[in-house]
């Protein structure tokens, strides 16, 4: 996968869509058509462009296909060289939401604060674990964007901590491709440093359900 490329884990996914995390793995089981890279620790390693290819799958079996059809016209369209949907669009009704940047370069949380200020969010910083962990504690952020390498390495207990502690979307960076080990310490997503502006604030509004990667409505969930 491309180092700056977003990784998403299973459970993101399943909520992005609102897919059961089990059916998932049973049409990637059953129909071998969207089939994530699997990490060293064996976890589903899923691509933006994966991701569009489910909700094209949804969104054919939600129009009365079978879950076997949609996938044949999903692969008859990849084979053909055509997109399984349009480009993601973004909604942009943001309400008040509260990221929080966990990030040991002040440079680069600056530059995050600022993108993600622009786009609606309100933003806390923490330049240290320590920090990390009392905003997280006191300000209860929606999302949380976690520099695995902030007070030496410490990112990974965070990832660990927040998602045991409470629930709220994680999306790990880092210039390292330490992909599979965020995702299996808990971070719903993955992004590799340098960050590039458009794709942080994607990634954000996929976690959040407000792409047109995620769910458009509160359907009932799709079933194998």
């Amino acid at each position: 996968m491309t180092a700056n490329r977003p990784i998403y884990s299973i459970g993101a996914v399943a909520h992005m869509l609102d897919i059961p995390a089990a059916t998932l793995r049973a049409w990637e089981e059953r129909y071998g058509v969207v089939v994530p890279e699997r990490g060293e620790g064996t976890h589903r390693l899923y691509t933006r462009d994966q991701v569009e290819q489910l909700r094209f799958v949804k969104g054919r079996i939600e129009g009365g296909l079978s879950a076997a059809d949609a996938h044949r016209v999903l692969q008859d369209d990849l084979s053909a060289g055509r997109p399984a949907a349009g480009a993601a669009r973004e909604d942009g009704d943001e309400t008040r939401t509260l990221v929080l940047i966990a990030e040991r370069d002040p440079y680069a949380a600056d530059l995050a604060d600022y993108l993600l200020r622009t786009e609606g969010y309100d933003v806390c910083i923490a330049l240290d674990a320590r920090r990390a962990q009392a905003l997280f504690a006191e300000r209860s952020p929606q999302v949380v964007i976690i520099d695995l390498l902030i007070s030496g390495g410490a990112g990974f207990r965070l990832c660990r901590e927040f998602s045991e502690r409470r629930p709220a979307h994680l999306l790990a960076v880092s210039a390292l491709q330490s992909a599979d080990e965020a995702l299996g310490a808990g971070a719903s997503a993955f992004l590799g440093k340098p960050l590039e502006p458009l794709q942080l604030v994607s990634v954000v509004r996929d976690l959040l359900g407000t792409s047109a990667l995620a769910r458009p409505t509160r359907r009932p969930a799709v079933q194998c």
